[in-house]
């Protein structure tokens, strides 16, 4: 029998809490997500507080809890890289050897010249780009042309903007599972995006949630592998399908927004009496690290724990939470630098069931939560040390 019949397992997409001994790799030196947001002015983040949040660290104008509910740690990353991909994969056990290839100058030719000819089309853009600044830069061209944006930015991903009365949905998705099968050997790409967006000029272009990603095959075993041969029931909630390519989640629901996220979340408690249900919240990623919106992220942040009291007050002795991210994203605006950055994650878990106040310290590797999830239901994964008997009562 499982510890924990059931895990509810979140993460708040690139919500860092600061640089890992290599960022100097990276370029990354100094940046850190949660530090430079709670220095901004001061966060009312009580669930987040009284779980532990601020006894991982020290945080600005965040008090460490006297007696946390939860245990609370961080963790590093071992694979190379810094993006949802390689995050998301750790968590499930897997590390990478070589990160996935990246494109400051663009794509080439020998990509560029069989995806056009594949699909039909010119294309526009194939460059780094902010995914709201390029349709304001190309978007009405594109709307005169026809010819679908191609962008990438610091991660590694293909990424393809159409409006969806220019080019439907349909075919928008037909064109990125074009590239994704072009994409391969050298220039696997972690992640194909189809970025849809609607409006009438450059002045109110705006993305709109008909996202898909086109994620690269995970490597075998994996968390998900485990869970599925185990028979383990898992719910999707947000990108989670699309990070490992739909394999071992048999459901999934996607989001709109973190608040649409966390009203789909609270609707699985009651449907999803036993096993994992695993979340990704994006906007903290999509809308406010990339855009340098230290205000922005930090109003999410205070919205996200708004949203955790109640969903707290639902869960039962035998239910597990699990809150962590897959990467940092530092809005910092005075670093010149948008991507995604090498930070360590914060690990925090909670039960009525399960100890309070325990130190996780740091963690060598994101895998080690997977590790968790995958002994609670009698499995292990290649990668990662369980803590989980830490985190039961004695």
């Amino acid at each position: 029998m499982p510890a924990f019949d059931r895990i509810l397992w979140i993460v708040l997409d690139s919500v860092g809490i600061g640089e890992m001994p290599d960022a100097a790799d990276y370029g990354d030196v100094g940046r850190d997500t949660l530090g430079h947001i709670t220095r901004s002015r001061p966060l009312a983040l009580p669930n987040l507080v009284r779980l532990g949040l601020a006894n991982i660290r020290p945080l600005d104008h965040l008090a460490p809890a006297t007696a946390p509910l939860g245990a609370y740690g961080k963790a590093a990353t071992q694979s190379p890289g810094k993006d949802t991909t390689i995050g998301h994969w750790e968590m499930a056990g897997i590390w990478l050897d070589r990160a996935f290839p990246v494109y400051p100058n663009g794509f080439p030719a020998e990509i560029m010249e069989p995806f056009e000819r594949a699909i039909g089309r010119k294309t526009l853009g194939n460059k780094p780009a902010s995914g709201t600044e390029i349709l304001k830069e190309l978007g009405e061209e594109h709307m005169r042309t026809g010819r679908p944006i191609v962008y990438t930015s610091g991660d590694s991903v293909f990424q393809v903007a159409a409006h969806e009365e220019a080019i439907p949905i349909a075919e928008l998705y037909r064109i990125c599972e074009i590239a994704r099968a072009l994409l391969v050997g050298p220039h696997q790409v972690g992640r194909v995006i189809a970025r849809p967006f609607l409006g009438t000029s450059a002045e109110n272009f705006r993305r709109t949630e008909r996202r898909h990603d086109y994620a690269v095959q995970p490597p075998r075993p994996m968390l998900l592998d485990v869970l599925e041969e185990s028979k383990v029931p898992v719910l999707g909630i947000g990108k989670i399908y699309d990070i490992y390519d739909g394999r071992g989640v048999p459901e999934s629901v996607r989001t709109k927004s973190n608040a649409d996220g966390m009203e789909k979340i609270t609707a699985a408690l009651q449907s999803y009496p036993s096993g994992l249900i695993f979340a990704n919240l994006v906007d903290f990623d999509m809308l406010y690290g990339h855009r340098k919106d230290v205000e922005g992220f930090a109003r999410s942040l205070e919205e996200f724990d708004a949203g955790l009291g109640p969903l707290l007050a639902h869960l039962r002795k035998t239910d597990l939470l699990a809150i962590t991210a897959d990467h940092g994203c530092d809005p910092d605006p005075c670093s010149p630098s948008t991507d995604h950055s090498r930070e360590y994650v914060p690990l925090l878990l909670y039960g009525p069931g399960a100890r309070a106040g325990v130190s996780l310290g740091t963690r060598a590797t994101q895998s080690d939560l997977g590790q968790t999830v995958a002994e609670n239901f009698g499995g292990a994964i290649p990668h990662g040390t369980s803590f989980l008997s830490d985190l039961l009562l004695r």
